[in-house]
C-alpha cells in the first residue's frame, strides 16, 4: 500500500493530567490567556480529583497508539506513528522536535476530535502551525519541508463507516441491557461537548456555518437509521451537549444532557440510551459528565438509563485511520480518490477553505492545513 508521500503519522490529541499535582498546571495550559481565576480552575479540578487526579485520555492514546501500529504493520505499511498533545505531555512542539531529528520530510496528522469548530479543528492547525514555527526558526513555517516535515491534517472524519460503526454497535449493546419492557420506546440521545453558539456559528465554511450542529444532527440521524435496520424498531432520538465551561452571560449550544433528561421524564419517557456521539473515546468529559452526572439525574428521575460505548480503540476505528492516510496520500499524488462517509453531508474537504471554523478572537491568527496556509504556498514555489 503506498502511503507516500507520507513518511510518518502524527496522533494529535489534547492531553490530560496524569497525576494529582498535574491538574491544575494543566487546567492552566487549556485556558491560558482567557483570565480564569486560579480558584476557578482548583473547582474544575475537582472532577479530575474525583478520579484519582489523572484523566483517562493520555492512556486510552497510548492503546490507540498501540493498536494502531499494529494495524500499520499487519497491512504491509512502514510508517513511524508519533504522538503529541496540545495541553499536556508530550507537547507537539517536543514531538516535532524528535521528527526533525529523525529526519521526517513530510506526515500525515490524525485529530481525535471528528467534528469541525475552531476549538475541535482550527485550534489544532494554529498549534501546528506554532509548533512548526518553533522548529523552523525564524524562517516562515512553509519552508520548514526544506529541513524539518511538512504536515497534512487529515480531514473531519465524523462521518466515516470506522468511526460510525463501533458506535452503532455500542447503542445496539446498551439497548439490548435495558429492560425488555421499556427497550423498544427507550430514547437515544446523542451527546458531545457544547460549545458557544458564536463559535458554533463560524464553524464550518464561511457563508455555510454551523457545521458542528450541523454534522453532529446528520451523523446522529444516521447512526438513528443504521440502529433502526438492525433493530426493527425506530427509536426517537435528539442531541444534548455536555461539559459547558463559559460564562453564564455567554450563550452556548443546548439543551444540556441534563436538562434534556429532566425535559424527557416530564413527556413521560422512561428508559434513554446515553450515546456520547462527539467523543473518540471515553475522556473526562464521558467519564464524569456522562457516567457520573447525567447517569445519576437519571436515576433521580426514575429514567432507565445506559451508556453506550465510544469508538475506543475498535478495529474499525484504527483501520479508519490507516484508510485517511491511504486516501489522502492518493490524492496528494493527484490521483483519483472516493472518500467514504455515512449520512446526508458526504465527505469533508481535505485542505480547509480560507476563513475554515473562524478564531473570533485573534482572526488573522495562522495556521496550517489550509488552502491559504504558507506550507501550500511554498509547495506551490518549489
Amino acid at each position: 500500500m503506498d502511503v507516500s508521500p507520507y513518511d510518518a503519522l502524527v496522533l494529535l490529541s489534547f492531553g490530560g493530567p496524569e497525576a494529582p499535582e498535574d491538574v491544575v498546571p494543566f487546567l492552566e495550559n487549556v485556558t491560558r490567556g482567557r483570565g480564569i481565576p486560579r480558584e476557578r480552575l482548583v473547582e474544575v479540578g475537582e472532577h479530575y480529583f474525583g478520579f484519582g487526579g489523572r484523566s483517562p485520555i493520555n492512556d486510552q492514546n497510548r492503546a490507540f497508539l498501540a493498536a494502531l501500529r499494529a494495524d500499520l504493520a499487519a497491512a504491509g505499511i512502514d510508517l513511524p506513528v508519533y504522538w503529541g498533545n496540545r495541553n499536556w505531555e508530550p507537547y507537539l512542539a517536543d514531538t516535532l522536535t524528535q521528527m526533525r531529528a529523525d529526519g521526517i520530510r513530510r506526515a500525515a496528522v490524525f485529530v481525535t476530535s471528528a467534528y469541525s469548530s475552531y476549538s475541535s479543528c482550527r485550534q489544532y492547525r494554529e498549534n501546528l502551525y506554532d509548533a512548526l514555527a518553533g522548529q523552523a526558526g525564524p524562517a516562515d513555517p512553509g519552508e520548514a519541508g526544506r529541513d524539518g516535515p511538512v504536515l497534512d491534517k487529515l480531514r473531519p472524519y465524523f462521518n466515516h463507516p470506522g468511526f460510525t460503526e463501533p458506535v452503532v454497535d455500542g447503542v445496539l449493546v446498551a439497548l439490548a441491557d435495558l429492560p425488555a419492557e421499556v427497550r423498544e420506546d427507550a430514547r437515544l440521545v446523542f451527546v458531545t461537548h457544547s460549545i458557544p453558539d458564536t463559535m458554533a456559528a463560524a464553524s464550518g465554511a464561511p457563508g455555510a456555518g454551523d457545521a458542528y450542529r450541523r454534522q453532529h444532527l446528520d451523523v446522529s440521524a444516521a447512526i438513528a437509521d443504521r440502529v433502526a435496520a438492525e433493530t426493527g424498531t425506530g427509536h426517537a432520538w435528539s442531541l444534548a451537549y455536555c461539559s459547558r465551561s463559559g460564562p453564564p452571560q455567554m450563550p452556548w449550544l443546548e439543551p444540556d444532557v441534563n436538562d434534556h433528561l429532566r425535559e424527557l421524564s416530564d413527556e413521560g419517557v422512561g428508559a434513554v440510551v446515553i450515546c456520547p456521539v462527539g467523543f473518540v473515546s471515553d475522556h473526562m468529559e464521558v467519564v464524569y459528565d456522562l457516567d457520573t452526572e447525567a447517569l445519576a439525574t437519571a436515576a433521580e428521575l426514575g429514567i432507565q438509563a445506559r451508556r453506550s460505548a465510544t469508538a475506543g480503540t475498535d478495529r474499525r476505528f484504527v483501520a479508519a485511520v490507516r484508510d485517511l492516510v491511504l486516501e489522502r496520500a492518493a490524492a496528494e499524488r493527484g490521483e483519483p480518490v472516493a472518500p467514504v462517509s455515512v449520512g446526508a453531508l458526504g465527505a469533508c474537504w481535505d485542505r480547509c477553505p480560507v476563513g475554515c471554523c473562524a478564531n473570533a478572537r485573534e482572526p488573522d491568527r495562522p495556521t496550517l492545513c489550509g488552502v491559504d496556509s504558507p506550507q501550500y504556498a511554498a509547495e506551490a514555489r518549489r
